[in-house]
């Protein structure tokens, strides 16, 4: 029996394609790298927020663009999205997955 409401089902889905998105200078996606903070689906839109290592991250850009190109492929069609940067709280390596740290050999 399968619980999950409609928003928590379309929550997984856009973590599910955001592991798609692989930070290029690490070679691990950005769901295990913990630099998803928010998910929130909403009636009109889905709101994802999301940081970087640090803010002066050279792959920022093409991090945030892949991940605005993977949600238009995977999402349905006209599913609007509000992708938003922040900074707070700091990214940390704390906020990895277990085999991202391990990965690392942390």
């Amino acid at each position: 029996m399968n619980l999950d409401t409609p928003a928590q089902q379309e929550q997984d889905q856009v973590r599910d394609i955001l592991r798609k998105v692989v930070d290029p200078e690490v070679g691990i996606n950005i769901v295990e790298l913990g630099l998803i903070y928010r998910i929130e689906s909403m009636p009109a839109h889905v709101l994802i927020e999301m940081t970087m290592t640090s803010p002066a991250c050279p792959m920022g850009d093409l991090i945030e663009d892949d991940a605005r190109q993977e949600l238009a492929r995977g999402l349905p069609p006209g599913r609007q999205v509000e992708l938003r940067l922040v900074w707070e709280p700091p990214w940390d390596p704390s906020m990895m997955s277990e085999s991202a740290r391990t990965h690392f050999g942390w």
